[in-house]
């Protein structure tokens, strides 16, 4: 049961960490909000980490690097920075998670197995945070943009795909921490605990001792 626990754990932390990196990759941070004069185009534009993208009525796709980071708004610029760390920082606890696990033969013993284990949950979780801050203070901003009058509509952006894998990558990062640490701290605990009973010492005729002076 101790090994299905870690395993779901761990099966869930690495699909999040998969989806961190999809969500690093795919160019669809911001998208073109169609309202006003932009309901009827004939390009629709993604915004991303690394380039950005005109998508054409056409059905062409064109897509550019940034060629300097000052391209990127502050938000992604930090972006950048942070999902960067939290998939190398996944990526460091998947290893730590599978040297821990039961079903690895890297540790052999027990209590060591358990301390790796809650310590990969716990990366686990620092890299689910690391996630989350970035894909929610860009949704932040693209809401914020939205709705503010002094931003023209033709730069007004909507919530692309990427945020929304990017939530349910670092949900399952952090749920897959959680029970590694959760697994860790309940191995360490003895199922059978051993209860020891004081032996009475009598002595040849059935006595106990305490009776001869």
């Amino acid at each position: 049961a101790m090994m299905t626990m870690q395993m779901g754990g761990l099966v869930m932390a690495t699909l999040g960490w998969l989806g961190s990196i999809l969500t690093c990759a795919l160019p669809m941070w911001k998208v073109t909000a169609f309202i006003g004069s932009n309901i009827v185009v004939a390009q629709v534009f993604w915004e991303g980490l690394w380039m950005n993208c005109v998508y054409e009525s056409t059905g062409q796709m064109q897509c550019k690097a940034y060629d300097s980071l000052l391209e990127l708004t502050s938000d992604l610029q930090a972006a950048r920075a942070l999902v960067v760390t939290s998939i190398f920082v996944a990526f460091l606890a998947f290893f730590i998670a599978l040297s821990g696990a039961d079903c690895t033969r890297c540790v052999d013993d027990n209590g060591t197995k358990t301390r790796i284990s809650a310590v990969a949950g716990v990366i686990f979780i620092m890299a689910s945070i690391m996630l989350l801050i970035p894909v929610s203070w860009s949704a932040n901003s693209i809401v914020s943009n939205f709705y503010n009058p002094m931003v023209p509509e033709a730069l007004k952006r909507e919530l692309g795909a990427a945020l929304y894998i990017g939530w349910a990558s670092s949900a399952l990062q952090l749920f897959g921490g959680g029970v590694l640490c959760c697994s860790g701290s309940q191995s360490q605990q003895d199922p059978y605990p051993k209860k020891y009973r004081a032996v009475k010492t009598c002595g040849p005729m059935g006595y106990a001792m305490k009776d001869y002076v």
